[in-house]
């Protein structure tokens, strides 16, 4: 489809929020290779060094991914619960899609990756305390280790691990889903609205009155705007028409707010419209795209660790090649992740809520 031609055609989100009719899988999928591309600079050069997207609009590349994984989440998480019918059932759900494949990534890079590159002895990096905790505390998404003994302490960024810092803040936002779910807002629109009105004033207050939050509020506040309206999408999906002309009047409306205290909602909300938009935009063969799998959660936990393993390999580089190096394994990783790992450990959580359900029935 030409892009004159996308951008007259218009649908509501409601019907393309269902089904394997659509490009969500690839817009997470490129959502993920960003975040590989965004760190591949302080990777290489160390902390600090920003990427030139950072430079031209003060959010780097891997920043306006994550949004972007956070509007969408909210969008299929709050369908998730309501498609559950149960508080017990979506945490369950939600547990097999995000811990079992974080677990197999921690235990590889700990016990894998890293007898082989650490400076250490096998013995002495196995003995080491930090190793063994290491896949335990990052588990907990919340004490989390990003290192390990003697692992790329040569390098310019001397740490394994970077990107699963915001898995806590996600998790977080499951549980705002789940609050609202088992209180019954989610089936109420006019409950939800005003929810969501309450959301906004208490979101606004620190830049209303120049309080400073501690870092991690600061990171929960910023994330969980894109998260939030991810849900409101879900839950007015049938009145959210997805159109061109639209799509480009708040990406107009966002630059326009660049410098003002609304740059960073209007941001936001014109990546959320355009992400959904574009998971309706474009038809025809990249569609077929769904029938591969979701690799983007693989690629998220595994690319940095790999960035990293590239240069151990490989030698000093710059951004480009460190992503050219590094995306092949990636990419390797999250196939073997999603249907090894991570597809099953969800069918076996719907398998075994079914025969919960059915001797439940008996009884």
């Amino acid at each position: 489809m030409s892009i004159p031609k996308m951008l007259k055609t218009h649908i509501r989100l409601g019907d393309v929020a269902q089904g394997q009719d659509n490009n969500f899988n690839l817009i997470r999928f490129l959502a993920a290779v960003a975040v590989l591309v965004s760190h591949a600079w302080p990777i290489t050069g160390g902390p600090g060094t920003t990427e030139p997207f950072h430079d031209a609009i003060g959010h780097s590349l891997g920043s306006l991914a994550v949004y972007v994984f956070f509007t969408l989440s909210g969008f299929f998480i709050a369908g998730s619960f309501q498609r559950s019918k149960s508080g017990t059932r979506f945490i369950v759900a939600r547990a097999a899609r995000l811990f079992p494949g974080l677990a197999v990534s921690l235990a590889f890079v700990a016990f894998v990756m890293g007898p082989v590159v650490s400076d250490l002895s096998l013995g002495a990096y196995l003995r080491h305390p930090d190793t063994a905790m290491f896949t335990l505390r990052n588990l907990s998404l919340i004490n989390l280790q990003y290192s390990l003994p003697g692992v790329f302490g040569a390098l310019p960024y001397p740490r394994v691990e970077g990107s699963i810092w915001t898995l806590i803040y996600e998790v977080l936002c499951y549980g705002m889903v789940f609050a609202f779910g088992v209180t019954g807002l989610l089936a109420r629109r006019r409950a939800m609205l005003g929810a969501l009105v309450i959301y906004a004033l208490v979101w606004s207050a620190p830049s209303l009155t120049g309080f400073d939050l501690h870092p991690s509020v600061a990171h929960l506040r910023k994330l969980s705007l894109p998260f939030v309206i991810g849900v409101a999408f879900w839950i007015w999906r049938d009145r959210v028409v997805l159109s061109g002309p639209i799509c480009a009047g708040l990406i107009v409306g966002a630059i326009v707010a660049h410098e003002t205290a609304f740059a960073y909602p209007m941001l936001v909300l014109a990546l959320s419209y355009g992400a959904f938009w574009l998971g309706h935009a474009p038809r025809g063969a990249v569609r077929r795209f769904n029938r591969l799998g979701d690799y983007s959660y693989g690629i998220y936990i595994y690319a940095f660790p790999l960035q990293g393993l590239a240069i151990w390999l490989w030698g000093p580089m710059g951004p480009a090649l460190n992503i050219a190096l590094a995306l092949p394994m990636t990419l390797i990783c999250a196939v073997a992740s999603w249907h090894w790992i991570e597809r099953p450990a969800l069918d076996l959580a719907r398998a075994g809520w079914g025969r919960r359900h059915r001797i439940s029935r008996q009884w």
